[in-house]
Order: C-alpha cells, then sequence, then structure tokens
C-alpha cells in the first residue's frame, strides 16, 4: 500500500520528554509523509519541532515548581546535555514580567503572533484567494466550456496535476489541489452532460467505487498504527541479529519484503529505517541500507493485493485477483530485490570493514499486549482476502470487520487503565494520514470524470494505434511512476482499458501492478517509501540517483523479464481459495 501516503508514528507528551530526554527522529517514526514529493524532509523538521515544544513545555513546568530548590544531580546533567533548550527556553521568558513562570508556549507564541500581525497582508491574500475562485466560477460557466468540455476537463486536469506535482514550490497542499480539482472537474462533466441526471448517476456510480479504496485504506492505516503504538513490529525488528555487513545487507532486504507484503510500504520503511538508526551508526553503509529498505519495500507490495496502493486498486476493482496475482508476481518481485542485494553486495561499502554496531535493541521493552495486539493487527489484515473468497463482499468490509474487532479487543484489554488511553483506537485516528486519504478521494474522483467524460478510451485508443505492444505500455507506466504519483496512473489505465479489453488477471493488469509497484524505486521522489527515507535520513536526491537508481533499474528491469518467461510456463497452482486443500475439504 504506497502511497499512501500511509504512515504511523508515536505521540510524545511532556511527560514522556522529561523522562527520556530530547528524542530524535529516529526514535519517533514519521506520519503522513506526501507521497511523491520532498515535503518529506520539511515534515522530519516539523516534528522535530513539535517534540521540541513539549519539551520547552515540560522545562517550563519543572522550573515552575522548583524554583526555590536546586535541581538534583540527574536533572544537572539533563540540562548539559541540552544547553540549547535552556537557551530557547530563556528567550521565550518574557523580559516584562507580564508572563509569570507557569506562562505556557501557547501564550507566548500567541503574543509573539499579535505582535507581528500584518491584517492587511492577510486581506490580500485572502482578496486574491477569493478572486481567484471567482475567477475559476465564471470560467467554468462559459459557454466556450459547455461547448469543448474534452479540452476543459483536460486543461484543467493538467493544470490541478501541475499543482500537484509541484506542491512544495507554490505551498499548497496537494489534497486541498485534488480535492479542488475534482469538484471543478465534475463541475464541468455536468454543464456539458446531455443532462445533469446523467452527471448525478455517472458521479454516484463513481463515488461507490472510489470510497471503497478510501474506507480501505483507513481501516488498514488505523490497523497498523494500533499495532504500532504497541510496538508490535519489536517482533519483527528483533529477529535480526547479525553483524556481518553483508549477511546484514540481504537480511534487512528480505525482512523488509517480507514486512511490505502485509503492511503499505511507507509503514515498512519507517519501521526498518528506524532499526537501522539504532543498529548502525551513521555511514555510507547505512545509507546503503536504507536505499535497499526502500527497493525492498517497493518489491514487497506489489504481489499481494494488501501491499500496495496500486495493487490493492486493481484488486478492490477487479482486474486482479488473489492467488492468480500472487502465484504470478512473487518471482518478478523478489528478482527485482534480488538483483539489486548482488550488484551492492559488490560495492566496496558492504564489503569494507563494518561499523561497530552495539546491540541496542535488547533494552527497549515492548508495550504489555504487544504480541496480542500484533498477531490480531497481522490476522486481521491477511484475513481480508479470506473474508472476500468467502463472502463475496468487497475488500473493504472484510477490513472494518478487522478495525472492529482490534477496536473491541484494545478497549477490553486496557479497560482501566488511565496510561492505556493512547494506545486505544480514539488516540490511532488522530494520528493516522487523514490528508494522505483525501488526496486518493481527489485523485480518483478526479481521473473518474475523465473517465465518465470519455476522455481516458479516446487515450487508450491512441496508445493501441502507436503502441500495440502491452508489456511496453505497462514498462513505460512503471517508469513514468517514477517521476509522476502512480495512483493517479493506475487510476489512469484503469480507465483506459476496461474488463473487456483485459480481462481479468490478463497478463496487462499483473503487470501493471508490478510495474507501477516497483517503478518507483528508480527515483528517491518516486514513491512513498523513498520520500521516508530521504526524510528520514537527510539522503541527497543526487546521491540517490547516483549510488543506487542504476542498481533498482536493473532489478527492474530483470523482474519484467522474469514476469514473461515465467508467463510463458504452466505452473499447476492453486487459483482460488477454493482449490486450496484445507478449504476444499480434501
Amino acid at each position: 500500500m504506497a502511497s499512501l501516503s500511509i504512515g504511523t508514528h508515536h505521540l510524545h507528551t511532556a511527560n514522556q520528554f522529561k523522562k527520556h530526554s530530547f528524542h530524535s527522529i529516529s526514535s519517533t517514526p514519521l506520519s503522513s509523509l506526501p507521497y511523491k514529493s520532498s515535503f518529506g524532509y520539511s515534515l522530519c523538521k516539523l516534528r522535530g519541532s513539535r517534540i521540541l515544544g513539549n519539551g520547552l513545555l515540560a522545562r517550563a513546568e519543572d522550573r515552575a515548581k522548583g524554583s526555590s530548590s536546586p535541581p538534583p544531580s540527574s536533572s544537572n546533567k539533563r540540562q548539559g546535555q541540552q544547553p540549547n533548550i535552556d537557551n530557547q527556553l530563556q528567550d521565550l521568558e518574557p523580559t516584562s514580567g507580564s508572563c509569570d513562570p507557569l506562562c505556557s508556549l501557547d501564550e507566548t507564541s500567541s503574543q509573539d503572533f499579535e505582535a507581528n500581525y500584518q491584517p492587511r497582508t492577510d486581506l490580500v491574500k485572502a482578496l486574491a484567494v477569493f478572486g481567484a475562485a471567482a475567477t475559476g466560477a465564471v470560467a467554468i460557466n462559459h459557454s466556450w466550456v459547455a461547448a469543448n468540455q474534452d479540452l476543459a476537463m483536460a486543461l484543467l486536469f493538467g493544470i490541478g496535476y501541475a499543482g500537484i506535482i509541484f506542491e512544495e514550490f507554490l505551498a499548497f497542499n496537494k489534497s486541498g489541489v485534488g480535492l479542488l480539482m475534482a469538484v471543478s472537474l465534475w463541475v464541468i462533466r455536468s454543464i456539458g452532460a446531455p443532462s445533469p441526471d446523467i452527471a448525478v448517476s455517472e458521479l454516484t456510480h463513481a463515488s461507490a467505487e472510489v470510497s471503497q479504496i478510501v474506507f480501505f485504506l483507513l481501516g488498514a492505516m488505523t490497523i497498523v498504527e494500533i499495532v504500532d503504538a504497541h510496538q508490535g513490529f519489536k517482533l519483527v525488528t528483533d529477529i535480526i541479529t547479525t553483524r556481518k555487513p553483508r549477511t546484514l545487507l540481504w537480511v534487512v532486504g528480505f525482512v523488509t519484503f517480507l514486512l511490505s507484503a502485509v503492511l503499505d510500504n511507507l509503514t515498512s520503511t519507517i519501521v526498518m529505517v528506524s532499526l537501522l538508526r539504532k543498529l548502525v551508526p551513521p555511514s555510507e553503509y547505512r545509507r546503503l541500507l536504507g536505499a535497499v529498505v526502500v527497493i525492498a519495500a517497493n518489491a514487497g507490495g506489489a504481489w499481494t493485493p494488501i501491499g500496495d496502493v496500486t495493487t490493492t486498486m486493481l484488486w478492490i476493482h477487479g482486474q486482479v485477483s488473489t492467488l492468480p496475482t500472487m502465484k504470478d508476481l512473487i518471482v518478478p518481485s523478489v528478482v527485482s530485490l534480488a538483483v539489486p542485494l548482488s550488484l551492492l553486495s559488490l560495492t566496496s561499502e558492504v564489503n569494507g570493514k563494518g561499523p561497530d554496531m552495539p546491540n541496542v535493541l535488547a533494552s527497549e521493552q515492548m508495550a504489555p499486549r504487544g504480541q496480542l495486539v500484533f498477531s490480531v493487527g497481522i490476522g486481521a489484515l491477511i484475513f481480508v482476502p479470506v473474508f472476500k473468497a468467502l463472502t463475496g463482499l468487497p475488500p473493504f468490509m472484510g477490513m472494518l470487520l478487522g478495525l472492529g474487532v482490534l477496536w473491541i479487543l484494545t478497549d477490553a484489554i486496557h479497560y482501566g487503565e488511565s496510561e492505556g488511553q493512547r494506545l486505544k483506537v480514539p488516540q490511532a485516528l488522530s494520528r493516522i494520514d487523514t490528508q494522505g486519504a483525501l488526496f486518493f478521494l481527489g485523485i480518483l474522483l478526479s481521473v473518474s470524470s475523465l473517465e465518465a467524460a470519455g476522455l481516458l478510451r479516446e487515450l487508450a485508443n491512441y496508445l493501441d494505434a502507436h503502441i500495440p505492444n502491452i508489456e511496453l505500455i505497462a514498462s513505460a507506466i512503471g517508469v513514468v511512476s517514477a517521476i509522476i504519483d502512480n495512483v493517479p496512473l493506475v487510476a489512469a489505465t484503469m480507465g483506459m482499458y476496461d474488463l473487456s479489453s483485459f480481462p481479468q488477471d490478463h497478463e496487462f493488469w499483473q503487470l501493471v501492478a508490478y510495474c507501477a509497484g516497483t517503478g518507483g524505486s528508480m527515483l528517491l521522489i518516486g514513491s512513498a517509501a523513498g520520500v521516508a527515507f530521504m526524510g528520514m535520513e537527510k539522503v541527497d536526491f543526487f546521491w540517490y540517483l547516483r549510488k543506487v537508481s542504476g542498481f533498482a533499474f536493473a532489478g527492474y528491469a530483470a523482474g519484467i523479464a522474469a514476469y514473461l518467461t515465467v508467463h510463458n510456463f504452466s505452473i499447476s497452482l492453486p487459483t482460488t481459495l477454493a482449490e486450496l486443500p484445507f478449504l476444499s475439504g480434501s
């Protein structure tokens, strides 16, 4: 589940800050990392500033409570380790005496804001936004739009998509841009449709399909967040005990690969990079390990219906089914990881003397009932395809079932515990990547409007006429997904080619699932996993391009070759859940 922009993190309160001192980003996984954007780095700094704010508030409370007595030695030691925090605390304390020692940072920040407030600037910005909205409303109602619906929708989609790609430069969040684009496109469609009733019917049908994906992602993100809050993933990371550089490279790669097959690639990357930051000191070798995590997370998510958001989209809409996809894509996905690992094993960074790697993981303790919550959470995710096969209901119903079970379980085991509130579902819901889900909503509704207008069918006919090779089309989608968000690419492909063109589990759909899932590894900004790695390790885009992109492309191409080779052989494996021995009664 890529892009989803779908991550997890822990909340650290001020009391935890006083107990554990100032934590680095490595111990606090990122959440809500934007997909396909360099915004991950700035989000790292934003999360660091939030933790700093909690620490400053805690220190202010300590001073207020113990100003009349000398601090203990342990406190002195902590103060010596954090001179910057003390200095910033002094800067925040007003010198005029208008604020007592218990004055909160929010009050101080409010005073600073009022002192620097410029109403004229805000008025100009507000007028500019409303002026742009009014101009857009007038333009949409122009008679030219109704007469040239296709061109108007194509232009609007291009402008909106450019706003999404360059969100960092424009300072507009891509979720907001996506929602505005979706509504505007459907307004144009309602104007250009033969009648408004037709547009409403098309929108109702599109909303039913899009909502399935959004509900599925929200349920999956919440389950993963609950498991992460209980530190359940420590069960996975504890199995990594080797300290040999080359062996560690392969172990990290395949552990991430298996983890990403069940979780989304963003969460898998956050978990594994956080582990590496505790296991390996800063070095070029650790950067290469992080790059391996990115490649492995994308490869691992491509071959299962719940491992990557693009594969999930194809699965929910019926283009692929569970067991045939897993059977046909497991080998290409493994090859796409094994080839870069083999090439990286020959580099001097891996073959040289490895850095000293102290065992700091043994001292970390799992939260109460972490093993139970981990088992139930992962079981709920794995049960979703089984639920779909047994009941015939959409996958999001199985995901909501698993979330409901986990919700009741956590309420029961933490009943009456004051400290257990942060481990319950309501707190998890406040930490999931809601803006990522809204981004998917906007993009998918936008693409569905183009499909309703017939634009995607025209594009498909053009590609069929000029590029008759479906393998080449699917491969090109993967290459483009390294630059452009793979969610709208796959959504557009689904709109261009329906099941009458290519039936379920056709070679084309499976190649699209593989290429869109793994193609993002070729560039650092090509996937949510890469953006997370860039933000957590401060990796430069050109370092990845120089050191890793070639290896990732080799794995991508080798995986396509492996798929075409394996697909030409008849392998007798179950293709439906009913054919499995434990379900068929044999």
